[in-house]
C-alpha cells in the first residue's frame, strides 16, 4: 500500500510499508529459527550424551555470551550502524549453526567444539537482536507509522515467532530428528541476513553516532554511572529488576533442562515440548492483546501479582505431579495467558519513571541485570536434576517462584505502581527543569 504524505525529517513523503514490513519479517524469521533451536539443540545434546548436566552447560555457553555481548555492544551498534551489525551477526550465527550438523555428520563434532559453536551463536545473536530493536523507530518513521504501533507490531511478531517456532521445532525433531531443526535454524539466520542487507530501503539503519563526532557526550563509564545511579534511586524499578532476574533464572532452567528431561523421562518426546510451549505462546499473545485493551482500566498491583502467581509456579508443579498431557497443556495455556499481562505493566512503569534522556542506558542496565541469571539457569538446573532428580527439583523451583513473586509484593515500594500512571518519563523530566 502506498500513498503520498508530507515529508518528515528528510524521509520521503511516499508512504510504503517496506521498511517496517521488511524489518518485522527479518525479526520474525530470525526469532523463529531461534525458537526451533531452543528445542532442537537441548534435545540433540540430551539424546547424544544422556546428560542433563551437559544439556544445561550448553544453554549456559549460549546465553552467557548473549547477555554479556548484548550489554556491551550498544556503542558499536551506534557507530557502525544497526543494519550492518544485524546482517553480519546473522550471517555469523547462520555459519555457526550450520557447522553443528555438518561436523556431526562428518564425525568431527566433539563436545568442546559444540560448546564453542554455541557460544559463538550466542555472542552474535546478542548484538544482532539489539540492532533490530534499534531500527524499529527508523522503520516506523520511513513507513509513516506511529512508533507505538510499530513497537506493538514488533511485540506481536515476537509472540508469533514464539508460537510458530516451538510447534515447528517439536514437529521437526519428532519426525526428522534434532539435526534437521538445527539446519532450519541456520537457514533462518541466513534468510534474516539477506532480508536486512538487501530488502530494507537504502540508507535505513545507518550509524547514529559518527566516528570523530564533536558532540559533547559523556564518556562510556560516566553514562553507565548515570544509569546505575538513577536505577539505584528508584526502589520500585530496582525491585522489579531483581524479581524478574530470579524468575528468569528459574524460567531458563525450566525451558532448557526441566522440560526436555521431563519429555524424555515421561516418554512424551520432543513433540510434547513443542505442544506445551506453543500453547503457552498462543495464550500469551492473547493475554498481551487483552492487556493492551483493558489493563489501563485495572489496578496494576493486584493484576501484576495475580498474573505472576498464575504464570510462574503452576507449570513446575504440574510436571512434578506426573499428570497426563490433557491436564498439562491447559495449565501451560492458562499460565501463558497470565504471563501476557506482565510485560505491558513492566514496560509502562519503566516509561513513566525513567526520563527520556536516560531511558536507553537505564533499560539496558535493567535488562542486563534481569537477564543475568538466564545463563546460570540451565547450569544450575542441570546440576540440580543430576543430584536430586527431576520431581524434587520441580517442586523446589515452583516453591521458590511462588515465594519470590508474592513476598516481594509486601515491600512498600510496590504501592507506587499506579502513582505516576499516565505520565511519561519525558513529561516528568520537563516538569522538574
Amino acid at each position: 500500500m502506498t500513498g503520498e504524505v508530507p515529508d518528515v525529517a528528510g524521509v520521503s513523503g511516499k508512504r510504503t510499508l517496506r521498511p517496517l514490513g521488511g524489518l518485522l519479517t527479518a525479526i520474525a524469521v530470525s526469532l523463529t529459527g531461534t525458537r526451533v533451536s531452543a528445542i532442537a539443540l537441548p534435545w540433540f545434546v540430551l539424546v547424544t550424551t544422556g546428560s542433563a548436566t551437559r544439556t544445561g552447560l550448553v544453554a549456559f555457553c549460549e546465553m552467557t555470551p548473549y547477555v554479556l555481548v548484548k550489554t556491551l555492544t550498544g556503542p558499536l551498534v551506534d557507530r557502525a550502524g544497526p543494519r550492518v551489525v544485524s546482517w553480519t551477526t546473522d550471517l555469523v550465527s547462520a555459519s555457526a549453526a550450520g557447522a553443528i550438523p555438518l561436523l556431526h555428520s562428518s564425525g568431527l563434532l566433539t563436545f568442546p567444539v559444540l560448546l564453542a559453536l554455541v557460544a559463538l551463536i550466542g555472542a552474535a545473536r546478542g548484538p544482532g537482536d539489539l540492532a533490530k530493536e534499534v531500527m524499529i523507530p527508523d522503520a516506523a518513521e520511513r513507513s509513516h507509522v506511529a512508533t507505538e504501533r510499530a513497537t506493538g507490531l514488533s511485540g506481536a511478531t515476537e509472540r508469533l515467532a514464539a508460537t510458530i517456532g516451538p510447534a515447528a521445532g517439536g514437529a521437526l525433531v519428532a519426525l526428522l530428528g534434532p539435526l534437521t531443526g538445527l539446519v532450519l535454524n541456520a537457514c533462518c539466520f541466513a534468510l534474516g541476513s539477506v532480508i536486512t542487507a538487501l530488502v530494507l530501503p537504502r540508507g535505513m539503519g545507518g550509524a547514529t553516532v559518527k566516528a570523530g563526532s564533536a558532540q559533547a557526550e559523556p564518556g562510556y563509564w560516566r553514562s553507565f554511572g548515570e544509569g546505575l545511579a538513577f536505577l539505584r534511586g528508584e526502589p520500585l524499578l530496582l525491585s522489579i529488576v531483581i524479581m524478574v532476574g530470579i524468575t528468569n533464572l528459574l524460567d531458563a532452567a525450566f525451558i532448557t533442562v526441566f522440560l526436555p528431561v521431563w519429555a524424555k523421562d515421561s516418554g512424551n518426546g520432543a513433540a510434547a515440548i513443542g505442544l506445551n510451549n506453543s500453547a503457552h505462546a498462543v495464550t500469551a499473545l492473547a493475554g498481551s492483546l487483552c492487556a493492551a485493551a483493558i489493563a489501563h482500566r485495572m489496578r496494576r498491583r493486584p493484576v501484576f501479582f495475580v498474573a505472576f502467581a498464575i504464570a510462574g509456579a503452576p507449570p513446575f508443579l504440574i510436571l512434578a505431579s506426573n499428570a497426563p498431557m490433557w491436564w498439562i497443556v491447559p495449565v501451560f495455556a492458562v499460565s501463558g495467558f497470565a504471563a501476557g499481562f506482565l510485560n505491558p505493566i513492566i514496560g509502562a512503569i519503566s516509561f513513566e519513571r525513567v526520563p527520556r534522556r536516560l531511558l536507553g542506558r537505564v533499560r539496558a542496565l535493567g535488562d542486563s541485570l534481569a537477564w543475568g541469571g538466564i545463563p546460570l539457569g540451565g547450569l544450575i538446573g542441570g546440576a540440580a536434576v543430576a543430584s536430586w532428580g527431576l520431581a524434587p527439583v520441580l517442586l523446589a523451583g515452583g516453591a521458590v517462584y511462588f515465594l519470590t513473586t508474592n513476598l516481594a509484593g509486601l515491600r512498600p515500594e510496590w504501592r507506587e505502581m499506579d502513582r505516576r500512571r499516565g505520565r511519561t518519563g519525558s513529561a516528568l523530566e520537563s516538569s522538574i527543569q
